[in-house]
């Protein structure tokens, strides 16, 4: 029985096609094993709120008297526990100006704790998430995964050395892209995408 954690990271709720592939992974992962537990996480919906001068004391656990830094230790301390809870990080990321979405970066900013997930050493730094799969889920309006405006990816690399900072290496990136280039390309991608989703499920 695994433990799945699941980020959904888009803007557009229920019309959001990163979310719809996050289903489509989360049914087939359910038909490979019905035990599958799952904690989710809707950004769009719920958004983090961003570290700033009034809460972060709260980050650094120097909580005092501030409600905000209060709130924030709290939350982030749930955030913490649930990744290092889950066996699978599954990840809705659909690209935004040329990286992730801000809702996601948030995210990434509560779970990157020295410390806690990762530390420095003498020879560098170290992940201490280790033992776990990622899944990444990215939506893209325009083709980056290759040719002219493949330097214009701001959101795989970053999203990998995110991951691979707090000991996650194993991860698997699924696009679906080119979706704005007509409505058969845009059928086809989430069509393969959902494929390729079920096929990693079944794995």
């Amino acid at each position: 029985m695994s433990k799945v954690l699941i980020v959904n990271s888009s803007i557009k709720g229920e019309g959001s096609i990163s979310r719809q592939l996050v289903e489509t992974y989360k049914d087939s992962l359910l038909k490979a094993d019905a035990k599958t537990q799952f904690i989710e996480l809707d950004l769009g919906l719920n958004p983090l709120p961003v570290l700033s001068a009034s809460n972060i004391n709260g980050f650094f656990d120097n909580i005092g008297e501030s409600a905000e830094a209060s709130a924030l230790a709290e939350t982030v301390e749930a955030r913490v526990s649930e990744l290092e809870a889950a066996d699978i990080l599954v990840l809705g990321a659909p690209m935004y100006n040329f990286g992730m979405s801000a809702l996601l970066k948030t995210w990434f900013d509560y779970v990157l704790r020295a410390g806690r997930t990762f530390r420095y050493t003498e020879s560098g730094p170290e992940g201490l998430v280790k033992g776990k799969k990622a899944v990444v889920i990215e939506t893209r309006d325009g083709k980056y995964s290759e040719g002219p405006a493949s330097v214009m990816d701001f959101q795989e690399g970053h999203i990998r050395t995110l991951l691979g900072f707090i000991g996650i290496t194993d991860v698997t990136f699924i696009r679906s892209e080119a979706m704005a280039f007509g409505p058969d390309i845009k059928a086809a991608a989430i069509e393969s995408a959902a494929k390729a989703l079920s096929e990693l499920a079944a794995a």
